[in-house]
């Protein structure tokens, strides 16, 4: 019988071929080449009954073609495992997984295969940038929520309402930004510690014109006493009012912020693009949200109808003692002109302080300003957050330096009505050139 035949499992023979049990010194024929998994030219692998009759002493060398009569020492290197492996039990290598005939790669000289690879963990570049993408993920979230909440903060009015002859539109942005004393929003006992009576309504305790433009930003205010046209409007009775001359005060007590943007469109033929309007209430909660205002006091002031009791000198100021400080004005020897002056100085430093990284950044600091701030601040219907941000940083950069601070020009300062009250006349002539160059958003002239 054929000596191949012979000696696969399961033939016919016992004897000495190549894959019996006897010692016969034959080479293993190869397989062919479409058969043996492990290549062309590979012995064929070992069935399990060629290994029942090994002899301890005589154990073969697996990677040798010699058959199993021939004694090979354990210690040398052999095909099928590593130095001094353990006879009939195969380590990795030929045929068995992770050797060449499997994933794993070949054996190295010697008889040796290189140590399995180690799990592969997350790169620490991947980390870094997985990490970084969810804290941006994180910041985005807060920043949306955030923005959401502080704008369902504003109150909205429809103060800037269109009307027959109303001023076109000029180049820039104007804010009319009214200190209203009104005493909402504070209690018995805060009206007392503030000083503010308990008058009820609304008056202007100040008034301004903000423009931010190309030309520069420029801050002028207006003297709640200047006496000036106001237009004919619809009274609290539903009934007409026809058009007078008075104090711009009255506008505002008369028909609130609405009235007040119309006269001042009137008067200074600008069109006021944004209304924002604050109480006291709002403007002590603003300034203690933040911690104080830092000021510098040049003299000292004590006023017994506001309460205030200051020394010379840079100190904080609370919220207390700020709105006193805006408000007092029987120490100016010009008075309602001397405080304007006091209330756009402390307006540029608060705007300063409001807007800083180390407020902004801070949510204990940046969360109250909100509330407190926007949670009493009347706006224009059109205004949003980002029209505000705009506003606090033009105030910012007037009191930088970056803009310019006036008042309306006044021709006289206690002019005699025909109802022998004493109010503000303009300079016409001047406050024309102020009023073209906001319209035209060229700079603004100086004119006293």
């Amino acid at each position: 019988m054929n000596t191949w035949q012979e000696g696969r499992p399961g033939g016919g023979g016992n004897g000495g071929g190549a894959y019996g049990r006897g010692g016969g010194n034959a080479a293993e024929p190869p397989l062919p080449a479409g058969l043996n998994p492990r290549g062309p030219g590979a012995p064929a692998p070992r069935q399990p009954q060629d290994y029942d009759q090994a002899q301890p002493a005589q154990a073969p060398g697996y990677g040798s073609a010699q058959g199993y009569g021939q004694p090979q020492s354990y210690g040398q290197p052999h095909a099928y495992g590593q130095p001094g492996g353990r006879p009939g039990v195969p380590a990795q290598g030929q045929g068995a997984p992770g050797g060449p005939g499997a994933p794993g790669g070949p054996i190295t000289p010697g008889g040796t295969q290189p140590p399995a690879a180690r799990p592969s963990r997350w790169p620490r570049r991947r980390i870094v940038k997985w990490s970084v993408f969810g804290v941006l993920i994180a910041v985005m979230v807060t920043a949306v929520s955030t923005w959401f909440w502080a704008d369902s903060k504003l109150n909205h009015e429809n103060v800037l309402a269109d009307y027959p002859g109303r001023p076109a539109a000029g180049k820039g942005t104007n804010w009319l930004i009214v200190g209203s004393d009104s005493r909402n929003g504070l209690s018995d006992s805060q009206e007392e510690d503030l000083h503010t009576g308990h008058a009820g309504g609304k008056r202007s305790d100040s008034m301004m014109i903000l423009h931010i433009g190309d030309g520069g930003n420029t801050l002028m205010s207006i003297p709640r006493d200047s006496w000036v046209p106001i237009p004919e409007h619809t009274g609290d009775n539903g009934k007409p009012v026809k058009a007078t001359t008075s104090k711009i005060n009255s506008a505002f007590a008369s028909g609130g912020g609405k009235l007040l943007a119309q006269t001042v469109e009137l008067n200074t033929g600008l069109r006021i693009d944004h209304y924002a309007e604050i109480g006291f209430a709002g403007f002590v909660g603003i300034v203690d949200s933040v911690g104080g205002v830092d000021m510098c006091i040049d003299q000292d002031v004590k006023d017994k109808d506001s309460g205030l009791d200051l020394k010379a000198g840079c100190q904080s100021l609370t919220g207390t003692q700020a709105l006193a400080f805006v408000r007092q004005r029987h120490q100016m020897a010009d008075q309602d002109l001397g405080r304007m002056r006091n209330q756009q100085k402390f307006l540029g430093a608060l705007a300063k302080q409001a807007a800083s990284p180390a407020t902004v950044l801070n949510p204990f600091t940046f969360y109250p300003l909100v509330d407190s701030g926007l949670g009493t601040l009347i706006v224009d219907d059109d205004a949003g957050l980002t029209d505000l941000g705009s506003l606090f940083l033009a105030m910012k950069d007037v009191n930088g330096g970056d803009g310019k601070s006036i008042t309306v020009p006044i021709a006289n300062p206690d002019f005699r009505t025909n109802t022998g009250e004493s109010a503000v006349k303009w300079d016409s002539a001047k406050a024309k050139q102020v009023f073209d160059a906001f319209k035209n958003d060229t700079a603004v002239p100086d004119v006293k």
